[in-house]
């Protein structure tokens, strides 16, 4: 499936030629200086599948974005847009739209794909082709090893683990935990990653069990970890699995805490979860609820736009656009030009960062810090120690 921002691409085919009767582009005004052809971002995500709101929540954020920038005379005159295919963050369908992209020369930036997994595997693909491939919410460390044409402004899971490792045994005082992690590349990675870091904090792991990305029941799974006698319990999951084992466990009269990494922060976790999430710990770069000038604004127009609160999916998109169309805007608009400038840029305004600042080196931003949040009352909540303020 082929979103350009909001269109099919036969449709945004034909509303290029409109463009220059109409004033219009991809669902967004233009202002009468869009005289050129647009400049093409390639995004590859789930659009379809168990992860389809995070596609939701990305696409949002690019239109977000787009409306800015278009409205503003896009860059130099030209319009930006985007070609969104639906990967259903499956590796294979992440290669076969790389190699579409990397065929397409109108396209001068890739952005997903959601899961380090997928990203990882299209790698080769894009470094071959000299595309940049800004994964833009991959954050296995290993992801910008891949070549210098992958960039991330996602924390690495090599920083984020601890940081989730810190609030659950410094900040909640826990000690005996037990954790149940994705069986996959990210998953047993952060787990892995976690569990050091909790270690070393002076807490003990004395669970660990593996669940599949297609299971549904965890009965057994929960049984298995009662029977060890954890003070807390830590999900490496995603909203979907993560709601479900949440609720499975309270079902059963599992009442241990619970803590997640910051991959469940999303509208969709509360949804699915229902009351039994209440009461759960997690984490998050952003939150509605930040006081931050730039984080409001960002609010405020998303809220006028959808009639719903940004989560930190749709933020991260918002940013990843914002940054994709100042390296063009800056740099020229083509790939020789956007590899060269994501190595060259700072100061590009961002909701969850401030400022964008890359270490030349990781290829990731640097010095990012977490928010400490909980859910109470069906809400998500900032943490300050002793209790939920803020809630969004």
């Amino acid at each position: 499936m082929s979103i350009l921002s909001g269109n099919t691409r036969s449709a945004g085919r034909t509303l290029l030629k409109l463009i220059g009767a109409l004033g219009f582009a991809f669902g967004a005004a233009l202002p009468a200086a869009h005289a050129g052809e647009p400049y093409w971002v390639g995004v590859t995500g789930p659009l379809s599948g168990q992860d389809a709101q995070y596609g939701e929540q990305w696409k949002r954020g690019f239109d977000l974005a787009l409306e800015q920038i278009n409205g503003n005379g896009g860059i130099n005159g030209h319009p930006l847009a985007y070609d969104f295919e639906d990967s259903r963050s499956d590796p294979r369908q992440a290669v076969s739209i790389a190699q579409k992209f990397v065929d397409d020369k109108r396209i001068l930036i890739e952005l997903g794909d959601l899961s380090s997994g997928a990203s990882m595997a299209a790698s080769p693909v894009y470094q071959r082709a000299q595309l940049v491939q800004f994964g833009f919410t991959n954050s296995h460390p290993d992801f910008t090893k891949g070549g210098d044409y992958m960039w991330s402004t996602a924390i690495s899971q090599a920083e984020e683990q601890p940081l989730l490792a810190r609030y659950v045994t410094k900040g909640l005082g826990f000690r005996k935990i037990a954790v149940l992690y994705l069986n996959t590349d990210w998953g047993r990675t952060s787990k892995d990653i976690f569990a050091k870091a909790a270690t070393g904090d002076g807490a003990q792991v004395v669970a660990a069990e593996a669940y599949q990305p297609n299971e549904k029941d965890f009965r057994a799974t929960l049984t298995r970890v009662r029977s060890e006698n954890p003070d807390s319990i830590v999900l490496i999951s995603y909203y979907s699995d993560g709601a479900q084992i949440v609720r499975q466990a309270r079902a059963a009269g599992v009442t241990t805490p619970i803590a997640a990494v910051g991959s469940v922060y999303s509208p969709k976790f509360l949804d699915l979860g229902g009351p039994a999430v209440n009461g759960v710990y997690t984490e998050s770069n952003f939150f509605p609820g930040d006081p931050r000038p730039e984080v409001q604004s960002f609010v405020q127009r998303y809220r006028a736009k959808y009639g719903a609160e940004p989560d930190t999916f749709a933020a991260r998109a918002y940013d990843a656009m914002i940054l994709a169309g100042e390296v063009i805007r800056r740099y020229g608009p083509n790939r020789v030009a956007v590899h060269d400038g994501f190595a060259k840029i700072d100061n590009v305004p961002s909701v969850i960062f401030g400022k964008f600042r890359f270490d030349p080196q990781t290829r990731r931003v640097a010095g990012a810090k977490n928010l400490e949040l909980v859910v109470k009352d069906g809400q998500f909540a900032l943490w300050d120690g002793a209790g939920a303020v803020h809630a969004q």
